[in-house]
């Protein structure tokens, strides 16, 4: 059934919302300092093959960063179209600025060296706050970000449960972008096999709220 322009336009305002919300969450994820999400370790990899000896002064994370983003949809324009939506690429450019704001106004909170014990309850948080905020874009039906794009094309598809996908992606996106020579911490094993169980218990609910809100 075709969407009217105010229910898309509100579907849009709640991805938005939802993003908000997880990258807050990328945010504390980030300042915790115990090694990169899933996508940027494989980011990270393939920069760092690409750009080693190849004299390409103009390639950088960032530009690796996009450029991976576009390619998972140039994929799935072929493979399946249906799940590229307009929220899409909003999720794939509005990230950066996010998460620089959040920074911004919670640096103050690691401007000093903290312990073991204060960073794990950070990255905790983080993570399932970024768990939330991804569950309400998805649930917006509007898009979503690269990680959960190929996650549910691969749920739809193979009919596994979302949240079990979701780690068999975050933990294969790690495993390649070690081999091509990414870095991690515990921090990115920690995010990898939470956010996808944690993402399952709010699926339903989330999906109750966005159903409110557009009711």
């Amino acid at each position: 059934m075709k969407r009217t322009v105010r229910e898309t336009l509100l579907r849009v305002l709640i991805l938005l919302a939802g993003l908000t919300i997880a990258h807050l969450g990328v945010t504390l994820f980030l300042l915790a300092d115990l090694g990169a999400d899933p996508f940027n370790v494989l980011v990270q990899g393939i920069f760092r093959t690409v750009s080693e000896g190849t004299g390409w002064e103009a390639l950088t994370h960032g530009y690796t960063h996009i450029a991976i983003c576009f390619l998972i949809i140039a994929v799935l324009l072929f493979v399946d179209r249906s799940y590229i939506k307009i929220g899409t690429l909003l999720c794939m450019i509005c990230g950066g600025p996010i998460i620089d704001f959040f920074t911004y106004f919670m640096g103050f909170l690691f401007a000093a060296e903290r312990s073991l014990w204060f960073k794990l309850p950070v990255l905790a948080a983080g993570c399932v706050i970024l768990a939330f905020g991804m569950t309400i874009v998805i649930k917006s039906d509007a898009g979503t970000g690269p990680n959960d794009l190929v996650a549910l094309v691969i749920s739809d598809k193979s009919h596994f449960k979302f949240s079990i996908v979701r780690v068999i992606v975050d933990v294969g996106f790690v495993a390649v972008g070690f081999l091509l020579g990414g870095s991690f911490g515990i921090g990115t094993i920690v995010c990898a096999c939470l956010v996808g169980p944690v993402a399952g218990f709010f699926l339903p609910r989330s999906e109750k709220l966005v159903n409110k809100l557009l009711s």
